[in-house]
């Protein structure tokens, strides 16, 4: 029992220290503040890359490869004049792989680049235009929430028709159903057909939703095929898709006609390039916010040992009363401790409260999600700070001389 009142006595007198001396808590746990804020910002902006990731990664399909004439991600391998005067993809591709693969599922075109959609007196702006074959949204694994999506005859065809996105119908319609509506597109008119169920933001940063897709040949129509001709090719399973892609590239050199010893002139391009890409992006803000962070939390814990020591001194006679009545060194030592955690406490839940604010704003412009985790690793982060730069002056007054403290003006 003395144990326990020890700590709640301790607890007590350390709570009464900081509300008498509250300007200087407050300063001393700036550093704290400002280290724990970074920490659990750093965690939830990469906890929050991570979920959008995986969603991300579903918006581009299963199991699926595109094929390009310019690589994702070409970092220290890029060579820009030599994929700058490679072949354009051609939209004879699709039959060609359907008819030599023996893995691929699907096999679509695409062609893609931003434009502006009226309707009536209402226009949009930096909406995503996508020409495309009829099985697109199998690949994409997108799904219609309304209508339908246009078919293989009218691609042959070249029909003005179009699927929209949930923003695109919400700047254009508002509470009408688009349906049938008649919409401008690069001076054309197009008949909606069916809207897309709601996907989000791909990565947290472009709006998946704000789009518009229509048959790639009345794309080529009005825009042209000769640039940026995308092949997507889809496999059943991981085991299919592992066999696939090397199949898939013999077909392509077999089609582009290359001899053994030339090199690709086409790019086989994976989602899982964003992953890397995302690791090393994670990396950079793990390190730059714990770097931060750390030094944050060690210029506080210097601060939060000065004010124990200016505390200790202040209150010798204090001490010495106590000793003088018999409280024993481990107790001065819990008291004083428990002081310099409260401090760092204190400094935790501003943080943390900060950081909860911080990363509301943050998941506005880009993606944060807050962990319970980390906040709880914020607040043991505390009072650890609390004990190592608090133990040194706790132990210099649990080993203060009571009648030398009593003496002490």
């Amino acid at each position: 029992m003395r144990i326990v009142n020890s700590f709640l006595e301790g607890f007590r007198i350390a709570l009464r220290a900081l509300k008498i001396n509250k300007i200087r808590s407050t300063l001393t746990a700036l550093c704290i503040i400002i280290g724990i804020t970074m920490v659990t910002i750093v965690d939830a902006v990469t906890t929050g890359m991570d979920i959008s990731f995986e969603k991300s990664m579903a918006m581009m399909g299963q199991n699926v490869v595109y094929v390009e004439k310019w690589p994702w991600g070409m970092g220290g391998e890029y060579k820009w004049w030599e994929y700058r005067n490679r072949q354009e993809m051609q939209l004879d591709y699709v039959e060609k792989i359907r008819d030599y693969s023996r893995y691929a599922e699907n096999v679509t075109a695409s062609a893609n680049r931003g434009t502006s959609v009226r309707y009536q007196e209402k226009s949009a702006e930096g909406v995503g235009l996508s020409g495309t074959t009829a099985n697109y949204l199998e690949i994409q694994g997108l799904n219609i929430s309304q209508g339908r999506m246009f078919v293989d005859q009218e691609v042959r065809s070249g029909s003005k028709v179009a699927v929209i996105g949930n923003t695109l119908m919400e700047s254009l319609f508002e509470f009408e159903t688009p349906l049938g509506k008649q919409i401008r597109v690069g001076g054309q008119k197009f008949t909606i057909v069916g809207v897309l169920e709601k996907q989000g933001k791909f990565l947290g940063l472009e709006d998946t939703d704000n789009r518009i897709i229509i048959p790639v040949s009345a794309y080529g129509q009005i825009f042209g095929l000769r640039y940026g001709l995308q092949i997507g090719v889809q496999f059943p399973n991981q085991e299919a898709f592992k066999e696939g892609e090397y199949e898939l590239e013999g077909i392509m050199r077999r089609i582009r006609q290359l001899d053994a010893t030339e090199d690709n002139d086409f790019a086989l391009n994976k989602p899982e390039a964003f992953k890397q890409q995302l690791e090393g992006m994670k990396a950079g803000i793990y390190t730059v916010g714990f770097i931060l962070s750390g030094l944050s939390l060690l210029i506080g814990g210097i601060g939060v040992m000065n004010i124990m020591f200016v505390s200790v001194r202040e209150r010798t006679k204090e001490i010495g009363i106590r000793k003088a009545v018999g409280a024993k060194a481990w107790e001065i030592l819990t008291q004083f401790l428990l002081e310099a955690i409260a401090i760092c406490l204190l400094g935790g839940i501003i943080g943390v409260a900060l950081a909860g604010g911080l990363t509301v704003l943050i998941n506005q412009a880009f993606v944060a999600v807050m962990n319970v985790s980390v906040v709880i690793l914020a607040f043991s982060i505390c009072t650890m700070v609390g004990v190592i730069f608090g133990f040194i002056p706790a132990y210099r007054a649990a080993k203060s001389d009571p009648i030398e403290s009593l003496r002490f003006e």
